[in-house]
């Protein structure tokens, strides 16, 4: 058995706001709508991981969820323009990577990082 896909579900009551902060500010296209489910993604090849923590690491918390991107600045600037907090960050880690935290509409603490 192969584990092929994982995908996260999280309950909203609006749809629209998870367009405007995943695909509009994001950039994740839209690749499954039924109006009372709508599943983001890229066509590029993702890996399959589950991570489970005590700590987010550097002393913050742990993160509801995990955004890898090719460009932070970039990212971070759609997310400042937007009027999204940023919660922590943007820092150099440690452990190779940068990344900050914002809140996405739903209050779900969002990480997103790249490897130096």
């Amino acid at each position: 058995m192969t584990v092929k896909r994982i995908v996260s579900n999280f309950q909203v009551g609006d749809i629209a706001a998870a367009r405007r902060f995943y695909g509009d500010v994001l950039g994740l296209d839209i690749q499954m709508d039924h109006g009372w489910i709508t599943t983001f993604g890229s066509e590029q090849r993702m890996s399959v991981q589950i991570s489970f923590a005590t700590e987010g690491g550097s002393g913050t918390p742990v993160p509801d969820l995990s955004i890898e991107v090719d460009d932070l600045e970039e990212t971070l600037a759609r997310v400042r323009q937007a009027g999204l907090p940023i919660e922590y960050g943007p820092a150099d880690e440690p452990w190779g990577v940068r990344r900050f935290y914002t809140r996405d509409p739903f209050g779900k603490l969002v990480n997103i990082l790249v490897h130096r």
